[in-house]
């Protein structure tokens, strides 16, 4: 036969797991020597310094099964020190066979592997002859030996486990008589279910716990006295114990006489006989009042780690009001880790849009030792302003002074946005309403009063549509404010690629477009954005007298952020359009030309962004950027986005 038959004769010799595993290790000694053509095989157990043979094939005096010799005497001493099989083909001549083995046991020949045991060497397999061998090993040989190490082994760690199993049913046995004898007096409930899923046993807590006495339900199946809440986890945990795993801590309902549910925490272990699973035994504790103080306890912690007021206690004992606590929603609103705001006195949160005259109503607040509520700017970690409603309320110590403040600090950027938009719309629509009325009241004069020549009727009337036709899109532009300000929040992760092409289709036909993507990063925004580059870059093309405007629309990366940016070679913008979007002062509004870049504004802003657009410095026209998260390959969305910062400062 080839090496592979011979490989495949001692896969079959340990593929019955019910054999005896000496007679297994005996057969796979002696194929071992028909295929080595050794006339030796043998298998060792060495512990504390001393090598005994186990099983043995072959006429050697020393190799006889309970034989024994200090390890220092045996060929297999360098076995044990080789990460592999140690190959000897003349061993008097071999560094790896010490002369006292040689005078010992006389072999010439000698191959040998570890056997290994629950990761531990347990001993050798070996092959010998006492002539010297003819020609050196080969590696198949080799493969060979090393694979019936590994058979040995697992043979060897199975056997040991089956008798461990057995010990243990044995011992389960005895404690049997002692587990009935408690389980009538303990306070749980104990039980015992066979392998059809029927109660054999059940303590007489049972009766406590569910008002059933325990001849009521042995013989029965355990899923009839289960809530239909409980069936699957229960029928789910008992085929895993049935499997041999341990089952802890199931939390099952069950229905009491009354009809009542009770909640029953159950530890299952498996029941086994001769190396089987019979069934499951257990312990059941009533843990319905626990559970009932766990759900109130979690409703309360749900809503304050899902609320999103942070709250915060600063320590009035110390003059500068240092924090001593700050829970989930504090982080979440500010961006910080608690760790980094103790012992910190909450002005760190504050920046140049802050208003000194709510930080001021605190402090005299503060000083009265009065409760206070302000609406100013906050920072959050990374440099974002965002709108924060602050309340503070003092705290009595036992003896009646002030010994903490408790504080809230809402993010109520969103409604102080809305309510800004709304003072918006009202400015541009009393502003040019007012205008343009103005424009159409005065034409309409002048066509009643019959003081115009025929030939101006024409003018007078385009003057009439021109201005119908601003006061529609401004409708139109409020709505679409409106609109986007009453849209929920949707951050998601935009491929700057498929945004561009989107872009670039929605523009007027004659104009040159060109796209530049210098990142592979997507952009972390709302599906509206595209809207927002549409207007940006249908203004750039509308607004340009030329034959052919050019307008360019890049990506590029920007550290944690993705910069896009819409150039144009048009007149340019306005300073003082350029003055409003970048300072953001609304009391100068009524100078702007229209809502369109305030949509843009409103939708960037939304997420985490900045907008900003000025006249180009290297050639005519003008560039709008836009400054949005990046968001890479592997980032999630919920890590990269970033929540709504001011509208105006």
């Amino acid at each position: 036969m080839d090496a592979s038959a011979y490989r495949e004769e001692i896969y079959d010799v340990f593929a019955d797991s019910d054999s005896d595993t000496v007679a297994q290790v005996e057969r796979a000694l002696a194929i071992g020597t028909e295929y080595l053509g050794l006339p030796i095989g043998f298998l060792t157990h060495i512990e504390d310094g001393v090598q005994e043979i186990i099983a043995t094939t072959g006429d050697h005096d020393l190799l006889q099964v309970g034989e024994r010799c200090p390890l220092d005497e045996a060929y297999c001493r360098r076995t044990l020190e080789s990460d592999g099989t140690l190959a000897v083909r003349d061993a008097p001549a071999s560094p790896s066979v010490t002369d006292r083995a040689v005078e010992t046991f006389g072999l010439g020949t000698y191959i040998g592997v570890t056997v290994t045991v629950a990761d531990e060497p347990y001993g050798t397999v070996c092959f010998a002859a006492e002539r010297e061998h003819e020609r050196p090993f080969t590696e198949a040989e080799e493969v060979f030996l090393e694979l019936l190490g590994k058979l040995i082994g697992q043979a060897i760690e199975r056997r040991a486990h089956e008798r461990e199993l057995q010990r243990r049913n044995r011992r389960l046995k005895r404690e049997k008589a002692r587990f009935e004898g408690i389980a009538e007096t303990s306070f749980d409930v104990l039980f015992r279910i066979d392998r059809d899923a029927t109660f054999t046993y059940v303590s007489s807590a049972v009766e406590r716990v569910l008002g059933y006495a325990p001849a009521d339900l042995t013989g029965t199946s355990f899923s009839a006295w289960l809530d239909s809440s409980s069936i699957s986890d229960a029928i789910l945990a008992f085929d895993r114990a049935m499997n041999g795993e341990t089952v802890e801590d199931l939390e099952l309902t069950f229905e009491d006489t009354d009809g009542e549910r009770v909640v029953v925490a159950v530890n299952g272990t498996p029941i086994r006989a001769d190396g089987e699973v019979t069934g499951v035994q257990g312990v059941g504790r009533d843990v319905t009042a626990r559970k009932a103080r766990e759900r109130e306890l979690h409703l309360k912690t749900r809503a304050m780690d899902e609320a999103r007021v942070g709250i915060s206690i600063a320590d009035a004992r110390d003059g500068d009001l240092p924090l001593v606590y700050a829970n989930e929603g504090f982080e979440r609103v500010t961006g910080y880790d608690a760790e980094a705001m103790l012992g910190r006195n909450c002005r760190f949160l504050q920046g140049e849009a802050t208003d000194p005259g709510a930080t001021d109503l605190l402090g005299e607040r503060i000083e009265r030792e009065e409760p206070a509520s302000v609406e100013l700017i906050n920072y959050r970690v990374d440099g974002t302003p965002f709108w924060s409603q602050v309340r503070l309320s003092p705290v009595d110590a036992e003896d009646g002074t002030i010994s903490h403040y408790l504080g809230f600090q809402t993010d109520v950027t969103e409604r102080k946005r809305t309510e800004q938009l709304i003072r918006l719309l009202n400015r541009v629509l009393r502003h040019n309403l007012r205008n343009d009325m103005n424009v159409v009241s005065g034409t309409g004069r002048l066509l009643r009063e019959g003081d115009v020549e025929p030939a101006d009727l024409a003018t007078l009337g385009e003057r009439i549509e021109r201005t119908a036709d601003r006061l529609v899109s401004l409708s139109e532009q409020a709505r679409e404010l409106e609109r986007n300000a009453r849209r929920e929040r949707d951050p998601t992760r935009l491929d700057p690629s498929s945004l561009f092409e989107a872009v670039v289709s929605g523009l007027p036909e004659g104009a040159t477009v060109e796209t530049r993507i210098d990142t592979e990063r997507g952009i972390c925004a709302g599906p509206e954005l595209e809207r927002a580059l549409v207007e940006l870059a249908g203004n750039a093309v509308r607004h340009n007298p030329a034959a052919e405007p050019w307008v360019e629309v890049a990506a590029v990366d920007d550290d944690e952020w993705v910069t896009v940016t819409v150039t144009d070679d048009g007149p340019g913008i306005d300073d003082m359009e350029t003055a409003v979007i970048a300072g953001g002062q609304e009391t100068e509004l009524v100078h702007g030309s229209g809502l369109g870049l305030w949509l843009v504004n409103w939708i960037v802003t939304r997420y985490g962004g900045s907008f900003q657009i000025e006249a180009r410095t290297d050639a005519e026209g003008s560039i709008a950027t836009v400054r949005l998260p990046g968001i890479g390959p592997e980032e999630s969305v919920t890590a990269v986005e970033r929540g709504p910062t001011v509208l105006f400062r």
